[in-house]
C-alpha cells in the first residue's frame, strides 16, 4: 500500500491534540513508555508534524532545534494499522526539509532499535553503542540534512 497521506506543520491546539493522541497510542498504551517521559518540555519548542489521511490524523513526529546547526528528531510514530506504508517516511521527509529549510545541516535521533532499519533506509547512519531510553533499546543515528 503506498502512502497518500498528507504532511503538515502542527499549528493549533485541535492538531496538537491529534498528535497527543497518537503518541498516547503508540508509545504509553503500546510500548508502555511512563507518560511523564512522554509528554515533555520538548514539546513547547519543537516543530511538529502530522500526517493526515483522509482528513484523520494517521501519524506523528517532531524535532527540536540543538545549537544552530542540528536538530533531534523524536516522537515518530505511526498508528499500527498503517505502519509499513510510508507514513513515516513521508513525516520524517517532511520533518528534515523543515529542518532544512529553517537552515540547519544535520539531524540526529535516538531510534528504538526495532525501527533502525527504517531509518538505515532513510540514510541515518549508528553512532554509538546500544542504550535504554524509557526501558527501551535505542541507538543514537545521524545524518546531513543535504540530500544523499
Amino acid at each position: 500500500m503506498a502512502c497518500v497521506a498528507r504532511v503538515v506543520a502542527i499549528e493549533s491546539p485541535e492538531r496538537m491534540a491529534d498528535a497527543h493522541a497518537i503518541r498516547r497510542r503508540v508509545f504509553i498504551e503500546e510500548q508502555h513508555v511512563p507518560e511523564e517521559l512522554e509528554l515533555d518540555e520538548d514539546d513547547q519548542h519543537a516543530l511538529h508534524a502530522l500526517a493526515l489521511m483522509d482528513g484523520r490524523a494517521v501519524g506523528c513526529g517532531r524535532f527540536v532545534a540543538h545549537g544552530g546547526v542540528e536538530v533531534k528528531i523524536g516522537r515518530m510514530a505511526v498508528l499500527a494499522e498503517l505502519r509499513g506504508t510510508g507514513i513515516g517516511q513521508a513525516i520524517l521527509e517532511f520533518l528534515m526539509n523543515e529542518a532544512r529549510r529553517r537552515g540547519f545541516s544535520r539531524a540526529v535521533l535516538h531510534a528504538q532499535l526495532a525501527a533502525e532499519g527504517f531509518y538505515l533506509k532513510q540514510g541515518f547512519l549508528p553512532v554509538g553503542p546500544v542504550f535504554e531510553e524509557a526501558g527501551i533499546p535505542h541507538r543514537k543515528m545521524e545524518r546531513p540534512l543535504q540530500a544523499i
